[in-house]
């Protein structure tokens, strides 16, 4: 079988840079992470391209190094992890309308001992968690054969977090009411690092997303978007 895209080297950085999380250990690996890390999720991104436009001509391959589809290694330290990197990869292919976490996307998730693929909104304000609600009600066949046919059900699961109760505005009693508490409308489909690093990542990744074609489909009519 031909050599990936990934290379176990990926996950051997991002194992090291665990270990390491400080600016002067990145200093002095910066040329591994451009060669293991970097150029690999660029190139991953161009090849992909042709995949995804088949999928939906909506959603952005971008192979910049720099605000494209590839997410910066550096993270966000105002927040709780003050750690100054990231220790996985997220390659993102956002709609092209309102490229932010309010619209659906395909992602993939790259990190040591977790590879997924992913497909959905993740946290998403109150608004589109409305939106998405109310077609789950008016349209709830549309939206059964969305989530429950062969292709989505063999490979995705819905993730996220959950409501312990009915959301305002939704009765209890709703047979779907186990879908609408979602706060996150988003599924994963698992992956290993063995197959990431298979010459045939591409196209497998590809056929995955292919497979939630349905549920993007649902979400972007439930936001108003084409798919």
């Amino acid at each position: 079988m031909q050599e990936g895209l990934f290379t176990k080297g990926l996950f051997t950085f991002l194992k090291d840079l665990q270990r390491h999380n400080d600016r002067a250990w990145f200093a002095e690996n910066k040329e591994r992470y451009v060669e293991a890390v970097q150029q690999p999720a660029l190139e991953f991104v161009r090849a992909f391209a042709p995949f995804l436009a088949e999928i939906s001509s909506q959603f952005v391959a971008d192979g910049r190094p720099v605000g494209g589809s590839l997410s910066r290694i550096y993270r966000d330290v105002r927040f709780t992890d003050k750690s100054p990197y990231k220790t996985h990869v997220v390659i993102s292919f956002r709609h092209r309308l309102g490229k932010d976490v309010q619209m659906p996307g395909y992602h993939l998730y790259l990190g040591p001992g977790e590879v997924f693929a992913a497909a959905g909104i993740w946290h998403p304000d109150r608004e589109t968690l409305h939106r998405i609600r109310t077609a789950i009600v008016q349209k709830p066949r549309d939206w059964e054969k969305a989530t429950g046919g062969e292709a989505f059900s063999a490979r995705f699961r819905l993730s996220g977090d959950k409501l312990k109760r009915a959301p305002a505005g939704f009765g209890p009693d709703h047979p779907l009411i186990e879908d609408l508490k979602w706060k996150d409308y988003f599924a994963l489909a698992m992956f290993d690092e063995r197959t990431a690093i298979r010459g045939d990542f591409v196209p497998l990744f590809a056929r995955t997303c292919s497979g939630a074609t349905p549920f993007m489909r649902f979400l972007c009519q439930a936001l108003g978007r084409p798919f």
